[in-house]
């Protein structure tokens, strides 16, 4: 039987590493354990702590018991690879973010333009008149008079007009009402 005396002046032999090795490993693995809850990188993790001791045995000096040197080493390593596993989820995180922000923002402009198309296109299969009377009202933002003075109807004829075609808009884009709301709902809300 080994004394961890023993151990602790012939590690760098090659004997002594493998009594050192028998001795600590499972229990590098099992205090790995305790802090990344996954057996593999565990293993991993005492692995290299070991493979590092052994490569560069030469120029190690170790001030205190074997064992705390170990430990400390396998805790340092786990620290390590729990804040790269963070960063990489935090990196992981934000680029989905913006990948999903810029594909919303797509979606958003394609949305919009077919939106605009579809508009453009129910006024331009509007009857001439009453085209011209929603042209005059909702873009020249004339007055139901203004525009019955100029084209020579009566106000009436006017309101009925525009009646018609915000009724024929409103059937032609049902099945947009819904962005329609939210469009407008950005733009009021300076989004």
């Amino acid at each position: 039987m080994t004394t961890e005396a023993q151990i602790q002046t012939d590690w760098k032999t090659r004997k002594g590493y493998e009594l050192l090795f028998n001795e600590h490993y499972s229990r590098m693995v099992s205090y790995a354990f305790n802090f990344l809850k996954e057996q593999e990188a565990s293993e991993e993790i005492a692995q290299e702590v070991f493979y590092q001791l052994w490569i560069n045995r030469e120029k190690t000096e170790i001030k205190t018991a074997i064992s705390s040197y170990l430990y400390r080493a396998v805790r340092n390593r786990c620290i390590n690879l729990i804040k790269h596993i963070d960063i990489r989820e935090n990196y992981k995180a934000h680029n989905q973010y913006e990948i999903d922000k810029a594909d919303a923002e797509h979606t958003d402009t394609l949305t919009v333009s077919e939106l605009d198309s579809k508009i453009r296109t129910a006024i331009d299969n509007m009857p001439l008149q009453r085209k011209k009377i929603f042209l005059m009202s909702r873009y020249e933002e004339m007055t139901y008079k203004e525009i019955a003075e100029k084209m020579g109807l009566s106000k009436k004829t006017i309101e009925n007009q525009m009646g018609k075609a915000l009724q024929y808009l409103r059937e032609e884009l049902k099945d947009y009402l819904p962005l329609i709301l939210i469009f407008f709902h950005q733009i009021l809300n300076g989004k």
